[in-house]
């Protein structure tokens, strides 16, 4: 796998000379989505070095920084260019894709080596239940959307999505003090089984080349969207949400299969679960705090499709994750309900 990657860094430099020498708009969000799958993967392998030299509470602090980079950069550049339902869909594709396509292949992949796997019941629900939140979160102000005199509607709806995006940061950091702090037997791991490998100036080092050149890539994915969803036929809504958001997460996707299939349920869980929450209650609300500085600011109102695709995702994976254990059959039921949502998305309009 890491031979892969290696390999796939060669589509950075060709997809930025793709750039000047004027590709077509296709060649080049192939090639960029490409470059961007090891850059993502290097920027957390880098991350995770530097968590375990600077202790759990700055290592939950650099991976919740540095860990959705990718996903931050790409919906930067794409609110800077006025895509706005392009980062909200990539947004919804995130999280229902980190709790069906992630955790039903972890799931799949590992229940087909061992029978029954067992993880931490209290800290998936933990999780979970911070991602009933995140619904409400998202709810709320659709719902207002609808029910607002017209003429208020837009100021009103910017106003609270910003106080909800700074309530939402605010319980993200109070769960990290959770995990990390009050209640971090929960979530314990054994550090001394996972010393750092690399030098400190070689983990800086990564982190700060394979970010510019994620930032590089995520300007010119951007750039090539809207003709590629013409010359495809493809909806904005459909490349947000399955083609952009795969892309940003696919590092972490193989992560999570790896500790399923070593029977480490409770890493796979936490990369999972622990992904989409990061998307939903810090990601997100960054980006529409973030937005406030652009002509087209971002707002958390999302369309009814996107909210009822998460809040569906989010109920199953509770009622999957309520027993404490997971099987093969259970990871099929997740990748088909991601299946299904994924073939909505492609031929909604």
């Amino acid at each position: 796998m890491q031979t892969l990657l290696i390999l796939l860094l060669i589509f950075t430099p060709i997809a930025g000379a793709g750039a000047l020498l004027g590709f077509s708009p296709t060649a080049l969000f192939f090639l960029s989505a490409l470059a961007i799958i090891p850059l993502a993967k290097f920027i957390g392998d880098a991350t995770e070095e530097l968590a375990a030299r600077t202790g759990p509470a700055l290592g939950g602090l650099l991976n919740a920084t540095f860990g959705n980079a990718t996903e931050l950069l790409i919906g930067v550049f794409a609110i800077r260019a006025g895509l706005i339902e392009v980062v909200k869909a990539s947004l919804t594709g995130s999280i229902v894709g980190n709790l069906l396509l992630v955790l039903g292949t972890a799931m799949f992949a590992g229940g087909t080596r061992h029978k029954t796997q067992t993880f931490n019941r209290v800290a998936a629900h933990a999780n979970a239940s911070t991602l009933l939140l995140a619904i409400i979160a998202l709810v709320i102000p659709a719902i207002l959307y609808q029910t607002a005199p017209a003429m208020h509607a837009e100021t009103t709806i910017e106003e609270l999505s910003l106080a909800v995006s700074a309530l939402m940061i605010l319980i993200y950091v109070a769960g990290l003090w959770f995990a990390l702090r009050t209640h971090s037997h929960f979530y314990a791991a054994d550090t001394d089984k996972n010393p750092p490998k690399w030098s400190l100036a070689k983990s800086v080092t990564v982190l700060l080349i394979a970010t510019g050149a994620v930032a590089a890539m995520s300007e010119i994915l951007v750039r090539s969207i809207e003709p590629v969803a013409v010359g495809f036929g493809w909806t904005q809504l459909f490349i947000g949400v399955v083609v952009v958001a795969v892309v940003g997460n696919a590092a972490e996707h193989t992560s999570a299969i790896v500790m399923a299939i070593k029977n480490q349920m409770d890493l796979s869980l936490q990369i999972s679960i622990g992904s989409a929450t990061q998307i939903a209650i810090f990601v997100a609300p960054v980006l529409v705090l973030v937005s406030a500085g652009f002509a087209t600011p971002m707002s958390l109102v999302f369309n009814t499709f996107e909210i009822v695709a998460i809040i569906l995702s989010v109920l199953i994976v509770n009622q999957v994750v309520g027993d404490g254990e997971s099987n093969w059959f259970e990871g099929l039921q997740l990748l088909v309900a991601y299946a299904i949502i994924a073939t909505a998305f492609f031929l909604h309009n």
